[in-house]
């Protein structure tokens, strides 16, 4: 493989929690009187930090959302993993791979640390991961489209970026990895491939992937 470190994003790529928390966020800004369907939720938070979403809702109207707005999010979005949640198809099988190959992997997640570690748990694929090998948003100032969060992750792993691949499925984690300087594959199981502007590939099933990094 040409590369020496795997920096996957979480959410749809290696869970498959996008069409959860989306339908949670968008008819929890429609109940608070900020009309939001799932495609909008889609269209402009996947992939990015909460903070986005009080960012743009302060931007078009004007208004603040509640201050327990993080927390109620997390609440439910949460009791909807627990019900519901799985892994990605073929995510185990990949990761496993990359274990036989000897090819160092980690995750780099716009969500909290708790959600990732609640979405790898139902999941199972906590068996997985080291704690050491889990970056989030919260680790850094700036969430994606910025590239901190990235590069941290390849700091921390003692990887050049350059030597590094990004696996995505959002617009803004794409846009992140390409300005840290680094290859990103992105997965079109939700995002159309045209939307993936700038990516080294696409791809479609994770059984596709090895084959693309090698």
């Amino acid at each position: 493989m040409r590369y020496e470190l795997v920096i996957f994003d979480n959410d749809g790529v290696l869970v498959d929690s996008e069409p959860l928390a989306n339908t949670v966020l968008s008819g929890y800004l429609t109940e608070l009187g900020h009309p939001t369907s799932y495609d909008e939720s889609l269209r402009d938070y996947m992939g990015s930090a909460v903070h986005r979403v009080h960012d743009l809702v302060e931007e078009r109207t004007g208004q603040k959302l509640p201050e327990d707005f993080d927390s109620t999010l997390n609440t439910r979005t949460f009791a909807a993993f627990q019900r519901e949640l799985v892994a990605v198809d073929g995510t185990e099988e990949l990761l496993g791979k990359l274990v036989a190959d000897g090819v160092d992997y980690c995750v780099a997640s716009s969500g909290s640390h708790e959600r990732i570690r609640v979405g790898h748990r139902k999941t199972g694929i906590d068996q997985w991961f080291e704690e050491e090998w889990i970056f989030s948003s919260e680790d850094v100032g700036r969430g994606k489209p910025a590239p901190d969060l990235f590069l941290h992750a390849a700091e921390r792993m003692g990887v050049a970026p350059e030597r590094c691949v990004v696996i995505e499925d959002s617009p803004l984690g794409v846009e992140a990895a390409r300005a840290a300087g680094m290859d990103v594959y992105g997965f079109t199981s939700m995002m159309p491939a045209d939307r993936l502007v700038g990516v080294t590939g696409h791809f479609s099933d994770m059984s596709q992937l090895p084959g693309l990094l090698a």
